[in-house]
């Protein structure tokens, strides 16, 4: 495990003392079925972080300034352009890119890694482990794929990886695509290990960073990755905006990723009624239309936010809540937490789990409207992981979000918990204090299932 991702070296932060970093929505109340109001907990990071009460003041402040980018003559238009591309660069550093990197903004993670499967060499090959989001499974549809069986160990992940690329036939262009950290499990992968196998055998690799860099620094040229992806709604700047950074030879090699104005920098008629364009070899080729200038603002200033917050406090306090949540299950029997590695692996705030006699779906409702807080159940966009961690087979029926069974039947689905920067400490003690309610006296409310979901009954 490389030691930038390893949550359990010292530090010199007391968690004890750290404060949640302020967030919109911390002050919003909700009403119970059972009467009365409560204070929202939101813990469903995983899926989309509140914003920054930073990053939300940084945008108020943009906005009666805001204009069109990289065409416009007026001052409003310089000025957003120089804002947007000095966000570039402040993602930049954020990353630790290499100085010739190139920072392409996108949509999400999942658009970052398609654009990048777009961009593949011909004939590239693609290796990639079924543990990953459908966001880093499912976009290499036009190369040649190999999905590796779910490791139990960093080291088993290392040693697939390193026997599956050691056995490739025909030797050519080879990508390996891997997350930094699970969106289901929360356990940190061999990141810098899996990217020096990679390398030996002479591939390239992108690392899916959508839950790792909200809650970790994320360095390039620490890591010798050659590509990351990233989403800004889960890195506390919930606009549509990502991120895909990395070497830019594939990226200025293809044709764009969309054809449009901004990514051309010269088009021309020819005789013969066709038309000639010569595209940009910065990141603006893949980056044709009109941008998001608001939500690349708004990434560049979670950047910055984070960075000054310190890492080292962050990764301190949040491993501090995961303890908490993890020991407060641990206390209760029916509680099955999800695991690849094993409960020494280092982790960010995402746990899943499953309860005995409950349907995550009902035991989810049940949490939202009795006790106030919102946590996530279904598969999460990982299919494959999450019916390989419940036992299941992989043909089994189960849809993410929909589970059939009805309340208090089984169903192939789990519940995530997940938090970070912005989560109060009373957060995660409700959780733990509803669930151990919810196990030993069950649901106070009657439930039905409408539109394949556990909703109360009224």
């Amino acid at each position: 495990m490389s030691a930038s991702l390893n949550t359990a070296a010292a530090t010199a932060v007391d968690p004890a003392c750290a404060e949640p970093l302020p967030v919109l929505g911390r002050d919003v109340t909700v009403p119970l079925v059972t009467g009365g109001e409560v204070t929202y907990a939101a813990l469903d990071y995983a899926a989309s972080a509140p914003a920054l009460q930073r990053v939300w003041d940084d945008v108020a402040a943009y906005a009666p300034y805001y204009g069109s980018v990289h065409r416009g003559a007026g001052y409003l238009s310089q000025l957003s352009t120089d804002l947007f591309e000095q966000s570039r660069a402040a993602v930049a550093e954020f990353l630790d890119c290499r100085p010739a990197d190139q920072v392409v903004f996108t949509r999400s993670t999942t658009d970052s890694l398609n654009l990048l499967a777009a961009v593949l060499p011909s004939g590239c090959q693609v290796f990639v482990f079924e543990t990953e989001h459908h966001a880093s499974l499912l976009p290499w549809r036009d190369a040649q794929v190999t999905y590796l069986n779910a490791p139990r160990t960093p080291a088993q992940a290392v040693d697939t990886l390193e026997r599956a690329l050691a056995a490739r036939e025909p030797y050519g262009p080879v990508l390996v695509c891997v997350t930094g950290a699970s969106n289901v499990t929360g356990e940190l992968w061999p990141v810098k290990e899996l990217a020096a196998a990679a390398h030996a055998h002479g591939a390239r690799i992108v690392l899916d960073a959508a839950q790792l860099a909200p809650h970790h620094p994320v360095s390039v040229q620490e890591l010798d990755v050659d590509w990351v992806a990233f989403s800004g709604h889960k890195l506390y700047a919930p606009f549509g905006s990502g991120v895909l950074a990395g070497r830019a030879d594939w990226l200025q090699q293809a044709e764009p990723y969309l054809a449009g104005g901004g990514a051309s920098r010269k088009v021309a008629r020819r005789q013969d009624g066709g038309v000639d364009v010569a595209w940009h070899t910065t990141a603006a080729r893949h980056e044709a239309g009109s941008p998001n200038v608001i939500g690349v603002y708004s990434i560049a200033s979670a950047c910055r936010a984070l960075t000054e917050a310190g890492f080292d406090s962050l990764v301190a306090r949040e491993q501090r809540l995961v303890a908490k949540v993890r020991e407060g299950l641990a206390e209760v029997p029916a509680v099955r937490i999800l695991s690849l590695f094993g409960d020494d692996a280092p982790r960010v705030g995402v746990i899943s789990f499953v309860v005995d006699g409950w349907n995550s779906s009902h035991f989810a409702a049940a949490l939202s409207a009795e006790y106030g807080i919102g946590v996530r159940d279904g598969l999460f966009c990982a299919h494959p992981l999450v019916r390989t961690l419940l036992g299941s087979e992989p043909q089994a029926q189960g849809e993410c979000g929909a589970p059939e069974a009805a309340p208090g039947e089984r169903s192939l689905n789990a519940i995530r918990v997940s938090f970070g920067a912005g989560t109060p400490d009373e957060h995660v003690e409700r959780f733990v204090g509803a669930v151990k309610e919810l196990v030993a006296d069950g649901a106070k409310w009657q439930y039905r299932t409408e539109d394949g979901r556990c909703v109360p009954a009224v």
